[in-house]
């Protein structure tokens, strides 16, 4: 017999019990006297006796009455055991968080991110994986994954962080060296550097005009893995690269790469937090999505 539904019924019995009263009882679990009244029927129903002995004098328990009061009040105390642990876990998250980011996320958002959410939990123990192809939550044993581009259809949760632009760089010394480079189509005259997620086909937008998408297909100087590399390789001087604007402005700005063809720009690509959570988040979970999203607006302001 399934005798969850009967869980309710024992704790109104525990409350009936301890107040020797159906009104305190009602008002302490803000239900009717009534209601009170049919859990109590239907359970002793359900028994088979009598547990609530009535005469004018009030109430009192039977002897099997008795017997299932001492049940239930260590059934109350399970129960609110069992939230107290809940909220505690909810106020002081612990234990392992485990997370994959894009090299593009690493150094300005989610470095921040971790010790900002470190400091505000500081029993959580961090599990980071930079890693520049997709990774699947569950086979991986991750919480929560940043992902750009066009989500898949999952089971997983998605929550938008924005999106960002990619823009053609290179470092100043190549740029002096090599041959002008004024249009598209004298791209086939430099070294381009590809990014892991680009194909041998790029598609290119005006500035002014992003409907109008123009594709060019390029024979590639070099291609690598990860986007630390790319960075690396046009920052000595070797190459031209499509790369998301975010992630090279600090260097534009100190001078140590430069923007070209700055009336072109490439793809905009959404950027997502993925993760495996029904329902309610945990808070940390909650409150990682809300600074990576801080600090993904604020590096796409600079």
């Amino acid at each position: 017999m399934n005798n969850v539904k009967k869980l309710s019924s024992l704790l109104i019995f525990a409350e009936v019990a301890n107040k020797q009263s159906f009104t305190l009882a009602a008002k302490k679990l803000a239900m009717s006297k009534s209601a009170i009244s049919q859990h109590i029927k239907r359970l002793e129903a359900d028994a088979g006796q009598q547990l609530l002995s009535r005469n004018t004098r009030g109430m009192s328990l039977t002897a099997a009455g008795e017997k299932l009061l001492s049940r239930c009040e260590l059934l109350r105390d399970q129960v609110e055991f069992a939230y107290d642990e809940l909220t505690l876990s909810k106020e002081e998250p612990s234990g392992v968080f485990a997370i994959r980011t894009p090299h593009s996320f690493e150094k300005s958002i989610i470095i921040p991110t971790l010790k900002q959410l470190c400091l505000e939990f500081p029993l959580l123990q961090i599990k980071l994986q930079v890693v520049d192809k997709p990774m699947d939550l569950i086979e991986n044993n991750l919480d929560v994954s940043i992902y750009g581009g066009t989500l898949e259809d999952s089971n997983y949760r998605a929550l938008p962080l924005g999106s960002a632009t990619e823009v053609f760089c290179a470092s100043p010394s190549y740029i002096q060296k090599k041959s002008s480079l004024s249009a598209i189509e004298d791209l086939h005259q430099h070294q381009v550097i590809a990014a892991p997620w680009q194909k041998k086909t790029l598609n290119v937008y005006n500035n002014n005009n992003l409907v109008d998408e123009q594709s060019i297909k390029l024979t590639y100087f070099a291609q690598t893995n990860t986007l630390p590399s790319v960075l690396e390789l046009i920052s000595q001087d070797m190459g031209i690269a499509l790369l998301p604007e975010f992630v090279i402005d600090s260097a534009i700005a100190k001078g140590d790469l430069v923007r070209v063809l700055p009336h072109h720009q490439g793809r905009q690509w959404p950027f997502y937090m993925v993760h495996r959570f029904h329902g309610e988040k945990p808070i940390h979970v909650t409150r990682f999505y809300q600074l990576v999203n801080h600090f993904f607006t604020q590096s796409n302001r600079q």
